[in-house]
């Protein structure tokens, strides 16, 4: 079985801001890249879930999003950075009940599947508490961290 590291988006791996779906509003956070780069080498996939209730309530498109993740993966391919697979949700809970959205677990439970993740040796990092709810009822280790920082602190932490 592999291992994965799963990431939310918005505060981790880029720029929180409220609702981001303009490219020149999209920012990564610095040194990002090099600490996927390290993940990656460590052998873990690299899987994005990302609410985009924004979607729901018709601030912006899916295809927004894709123009973003787009821009994502391209910025990240220059370190050598890439992901198995960007999930997101584009459902607001006042206009559906699903479950994709975390704190949901819908994406974790399907990449465990998919790509034969072993959830013992995974973990999601996430800036909000509803990353770490979904995280656990997949069986996976939750990891919060504060918004708009750098993914350097899991070495710090001693996650790795």
């Amino acid at each position: 079985m592999r291992k994965a590291v799963f990431l939310d988006r918005d505060g981790v791996l880029n720029q929180e801001r409220g609702y981001t779906f303009a490219p020149s509003d999209f920012h990564l956070l610095p040194d990002v890249g090099i600490q996927l780069k390290k993940l990656q080498d460590l052998g873990f996939l690299l899987i994005v879930i990302s609410n985009q209730g924004g979607i729901g309530k018709g601030i912006y498109s899916k295809a927004e999003v894709e123009v973003l993740h787009q821009i994502l993966k391209d910025e990240l391919k220059q370190n050598g950075v890439f992901f198995s697979e960007i999930y997101y949700c584009p459902h607001y809970p006042s206009n559906s009940n699903c479950i994709c959205r975390k704190p949901d677990s819908l994406f974790i439970e399907k990449s465990l599947a998919r790509f034969s993740i072993d959830p013992e040796k995974s973990f999601f990092i996430g800036d909000k508490e509803r990353d770490v709810a979904a995280a656990q009822k997949a069986g996976v280790r939750g990891v919060l961290i504060e918004s708009n920082t750098s993914l350097s602190q899991l070495w710090k932490l001693g996650l790795i």
